[in-house]
């Protein structure tokens, strides 16, 4: 089982990121699991207490992984959700931990190397024309 639960969430071409106070770091919104709380259990906590007018739709799980970052070296162990559809309105539940929350284009934004690791499998961008 995973250490942590993230939500992707897209819409028209953007997606549901967070940033994190502390180092100004945008991230797909979820966190670590507590004991004995399951993947999905752990992801509806999180995004209750991040974003807690967020009303999502149907969740699904995308993939575990469990690997080692190769640009930070940081171990992960994350269960990514897929959600079809989310409505209502961003607003921060826990503002010691977030300061913002946007849909966002995935590219061209200072990422978290687990929330760039999920945009590079999820959202792969074009090859360049020569």
């Amino acid at each position: 089982m995973a250490k942590a639960s993230k939500l992707v969430a897209a819409k028209r071409g953007k997606v549901l990121l967070v940033r994190r106070r502390s180092d100004g770091l945008w991230m797909f919104p979820g966190g670590r699991k507590r004991s004995r709380e399951s993947d999905k259990d752990c992801l509806r906590r999180e995004i209750k207490e991040e974003l807690p007018k967020l009303k999502l739709g149907r969740i699904s799980l995308w993939k575990e992984v469990t690997a080692r970052n190769k640009r930070s070296g940081r171990k992960m162990s994350d269960a990514i959700f897929i959600a079809k559809g989310a409505k209502g309105r961003l607003e921060i539940g826990d503002k010691k931990e977030i300061d913002r929350a946007a849909w966002q284009k995935p590219r061209g934004i200072r990422l978290t190397p687990t929330s760039r690791y999920i945009r590079d499998r999820l959202f792969p961008s074009k090859p360049r024309r020569q």
